[in-house]
Parts: C-alpha cells; sequence; structure tokens
C-alpha cells in the first residue's frame, strides 16, 4: 500500500446514513485536504479516526455502520474530527423487549466437496494438529510439569515423529479455591473440556500434587472414570512412592511416553470440512477492523457454515451493543433467549465489579480509532457474517452443533482463547488493527491484519493482509475466499502460521468469577 503522502486522499463511509467515516491515509490527513466528494477538512485527523461528513448540532446521534454509536457533546462541523472527548456514550441496548427470530437469514446454498487432511478421534471429533496435554490439577505443581515437559521434549518426543508437540496445561486454579461456589463450574469445566480438546487426541494425562482441592475425579471426563483407581492416566505427586523430585519427574516422562506411543499411531486422513470448529476473536482492534479484516472473516465464516462447519464467535462485552441485531439472526426463539441469557449474565457480573462494558475499549484501541464500546462491538460482530445463529453455549461449555455458535466469553484475548479451546476449537482466526503476537500451542492461530502497514511492518507475524479492502485493491469477497483455503491449508499441515512457526503460544487463562479463599 502506497504511504499516506503518496495515496489520493480517501476515507470509508459504512453505511450511506453514516454521519461519519475514517480516514484511510497513513499517518493521517492535515486541515485543507480535499475529498474527490467535496468533503474538506478543517482540521488534521489521525489514520483510522473519524471525521463529520454532516454538520451536526449538540446532542444529535452520530452514526457509523447505519447504527448510533455516540452523541455530539456540542456542536461538531463537517470536516472535524470526531473523537472521544467530543461524544456520548449511548445506554446499552435494553434485553427487555428485544426481537428474536424476526429475521432468520434463509440457508446459503452447500458448499460441497472441501476437505483438509486432519486426525479423527475415537468420538468422532477431528485435530488439526497431534499433541500431547498434561493437565495439571493445581498451579502448586505447574513448575515440575514444565520442567518434565522439557525433558520430554528433549528427550521422548524425538521417537515419536507423528506427534506435533507436547504442552503442559497449567494454570492458577486448584486450591485456595472455593470450589462448590457458583461460578466455580465455569473452571471445572473449562480445564474438564480442554483435555478434550480434538488437538490432543483424547488422550488425557493429568498431574496432581494430591492435596488440592480439584481432585482428578473433577477433571477427567466421565468416561475414564473407572479407570481411575488404576492411576493410569494420573501421576500424583504426594503418592507414597515419590521419594523425591526425580522420582516424581520419572513417572511423568513414564506415562507420558505410554501416552505418546498410542497418539503416534495416528495419521492425517482426508475429512470433509464440517469437521472443522473454528474460533474467531479479534484483539488491538482498531477502526479499520470493522471494516477489512471482520468483513472478510465474516465472509469466511459463511464459506465455513456452508460448509458444514462449526465457527464460534464470543466476546461478550464486544457484541453486547449489537445485541438487538444478533437476536433477529437467531435461528429460533430459544437460542435468541439463550444469547439474551448470557448478556445478562455478563451485565450482573460486571454490575459486581462495580463496572460496565465501557470498561472494554483499551489505550491502543482509542488510539486506533475506536472512540467507545458501541463502535467496537459493531465492527466486531462483523466477524460473524450473515448466517443465522444456530446455538449458545456458556462459558467452557463444549459446543456440540454445527453452524454459527455465540460462545459466550469474556473479551479477555487469553481467557477468550481458552475457553473456545474447552469449546472444541481446532483452527483459530484471531483479527487485528494494532497487532499482537498473540499465539495458542493447542490450536493453529491465523492472524488477519485490518490494515496494510502493519501487515508489511510485521510481516513476519500476519498471516493475512486485510487492508487491501480499505484502498480498493481487494474486495471482502476475495479476502475472505483466501482466509477460507488459507484456513484449510493450515488444518491440513500445509501450511503454517507466523504463530508456530516461531513458537509464539500463550498462556491458558482460566475464567474464575467465584470467590477466592
Amino acid at each position: 500500500m502506497p504511504s499516506g503522502n503518496q495515496l489520493r486522499p480517501l476515507f470509508v463511509q459504512v453505511h450511506p446514513q453514516d454521519t461519519v467515516a475514517i480516514i484511510v491515509n497513513e499517518g493521517g490527513l492535515p486541515a485543507g485536504t480535499e475529498f474527490d466528494s467535496g468533503l474538506k477538512l478543517i482540521e488534521d485527523i489521525p489514520e483510522a479516526h473519524k471525521v463529520a461528513l454532516v454538520d451536526m448540532p449538540a446532542g444529535a446521534p452520530i452514526l457509523r455502520y447505519g447504527s448510533v454509536i455516540g452523541y455530539t457533546e456540542r456542536p461538531i462541523a463537517r470536516g472535524s474530527w470526531v473523537h472521544e472527548e467530543r461524544m456520548r456514550l449511548p445506554v446499552a441496548p435494553s434485553l427487555e423487549n428485544l426481537p428474536c427470530a424476526t429475521a432468520v437469514p434463509a440457508p446459503m446454498p452447500p458448499l460441497e466437496g472441501y476437505t483438509f487432511e486432519g486426525f479423527l478421534n475415537d468420538d468422532g471429533s477431528v485435530g488439526t494438529k497431534n499433541i500431547l496435554g498434561i493437565t495439571t490439577t493445581v498451579q502448586c505443581v505447574a513448575a515440575t510439569v514444565d520442567f518434565a515437559v522439557k525433558r520430554i521434549k528433549a528427550e521422548i518426543l524425538p521417537r515419536y515423529p507423528n506427534i506435533d508437540d507436547v504442552i503442559a496445561l497449567t494454570h492458577n486454579y486448584g486450591c485456595g479455591v472455593a470450589i462448590d461456589a457458583p461460578g466455580a463450574e465455569i473452571p471445572i469445566r473449562t480445564l474438564r473440556n480442554l483435555s478434550l480438546n480434538p488437538n490432543l487426541g483424547g488422550a488425557p494425562m493429568v498431574v496432581s500434587l494430591g492435596c488440592e482441592k480439584l481432585q482428578p475425579v473433577r477433571l477427567l471426563p466421565s468416561s475414564t472414570l473407572p479407570i481411575l483407581g488404576t492411576g493410569a492416566y494420573i501421576v500424583r505427586m504426594q503418592d507414597e512412592q515419590h521419594h523425591s523430585f526425580g522420582d516424581m519427574v520419572a513417572a511423568i516422562m513414564e506415562l507420558a511416553e505410554k501416552r505418546l506411543t498410542e497418539l503416534n499411531r495416528r495419521t492425517r486422513v482426508t475429512r470433509p470440512a464440517s469437521d472443522l470448529v473454528v474460533g474467531l476473536q479479534c484483539g488491538g482492534s482498531d477502526a479499520f477492523s470493522g471494516v477489512t479484516a471482520n468483513p472478510a472473516v465474516g465472509y469466511a465464516s459463511d464459506l465455513l457454515v456452508r460448509a458444514g462447519a462449526t465457527v464460534m464467535f464470543s466476546e461478550v462485552t464486544e457484541v453486547r451493543d449489537a445485541i438487538h441485531l444478533l437476536t433477529a439472526r437467531a435461528e429460533n426463539e430459544q437460542v435468541a433467549r439463550d444469547l439474551i441469557r448470557e448478556m445478562a449474565w455478563y451485565d450482573t457480573y460486571l454490575e459486581r465489579g462495580g463496572v460496565d462494558r465501557s470498561a472494554n475499549p483499551t489505550p491502543g484501541n482509542k488510539k486506533g480509532g475506536l472512540t467507545n464500546i458501541v463502535e467496537k462491538a459493531l465492527g466486531s460482530t462483523a466477524k460473524a457474517g450473515t448466517s443465522a445463529i444456530a446455538g449458545v453455549f456458556g462459558p467452557g461449555e463444549r459446543v456440540t452443533k454445527k453452524g454459527l455458535i455465540f460462545a459466550a466469553t469474556p473479551a479477555s484475548d487469553f481467557i477468550c482463547g481458552t475457553l473456545q479451546l474447552a469449546a472444541s476449537m481446532n483452527m483459530h482466526v484471531f483479527t487485528t488493527g494494532r497487532g499482537t503476537p498473540y499465539g495458542l500451542a493447542m490450536c493453529p492461530v491465523i492472524k488477519v491484519a485490518s490494515r496494510s502497514t502493519l501487515a508489511q511492518r510485521w510481516s513476519d507475524l500476519i498471516d493475512l493482509d486485510a487492508g487491501s479492502i480499505a484502498t480498493g485493491d481487494a474486495t471482502i469477497e476475495q479476502v475472505g475466499t483466501h482466509l477460507f483455503q488459507m484456513i484449510l491449508d493450515v488444518a491440513s499441515g500445509r501450511r503454517q502460521t507466523w504463530a508456530d512457526h516461531w513458537g509464539l503460544h500463550n498462556d491458558l487463562a482460566l475464567f474464575n468469577p467465584a470467590p477466592v479463599t
């Protein structure tokens, strides 16, 4: 993409009724700049920030995406910079009397014949990686497991060529917590379902201290309970036969080798695209996210749904202000009610903490032109494409339906990613405008840039450039189709993401709304 000085002045107006648009040119534009439309800037406006397209009196609604994102605090002249200090946040949409399944999209023609090469599991799920995951029941054992994993990768893993990685599923939960309190079921079922992630091949392995509140019986799936007495999947550090740290590490390594032997028998086989479970997320968003990267992801999402796959969008606070648009798209009234249930639960959760959804935008979001959570939410939901919403699942629940799914999570990148992994995600698509080296060990993460300047500057971190949509050099359909094919290639192991290339893998982060004792 040419620099701001080389590119003719450009802005992006999303909807014909919008009263603001965002500046496309790198570095922004100075006062006096005139666009082809005749609009003239009366002050300097940074890149990705909003320009007033019309004169607006005090108290006037400010429209972007065809929706009200705020109200003017004082009169704003055409050609002015519209920023946070000049606008007031609207009230969140009421959860009463929302439209429920009133505008259900008609099913789109199915896409047939699309496949990828994946690892078939006994439960019918399919992995895009072949990984041994070692789950911990409590933070006390995390350092020991990390130590053991380093030795396993160095001394044992080279003998098992069909296995991609050995990872420790460590966390800060397990003891010093109110284990039976309301809300405690969320971190517990998250950990249980993480061990069932398709990329771990149905080979759960647990390391326990022994005295912690989160006993393995709570953590392992019910199908393994009959063999708990044999210790087949469990190493307990406080067991009497472990006389030293060396004994503990040796026990972990011995069990790991047994599981590696089982996993190494797995090979990639051709599977339909319907076996994909793709999680969508955005982080380090900017004002371009909602007009380039997220709509392109939304187009790919529709293609995946047409191919029979499961596609999850999440981040409650980043859909809350668009909930009236989403409940109308619900497949039926029950799905709409389930959406409302998750919004209401989170409203209450935030209220207990003395905040509301306005706490979401970061300094980087605002520097990138996102004035408030309303604007951010309207752009964020573009990732969900145009398909009907087929189901809603709570935090940490395993998704068991095909189609477009709302999997409720906080907007925190790391917590959202962890919960989507627990929901059975085997592919991840992450959009960013400001940039992030985010990645997950358990699942490939395709990062999509909203701006070409970011994609060029971070060419060894960004997997796909959607910024060409803003300049008119590519269409949403073209970038979305490219992403769809990239998902199939990465899922098949034919292409590696930059995060996996560099081994950039963030820690798991549990969502625990329950008390800590």
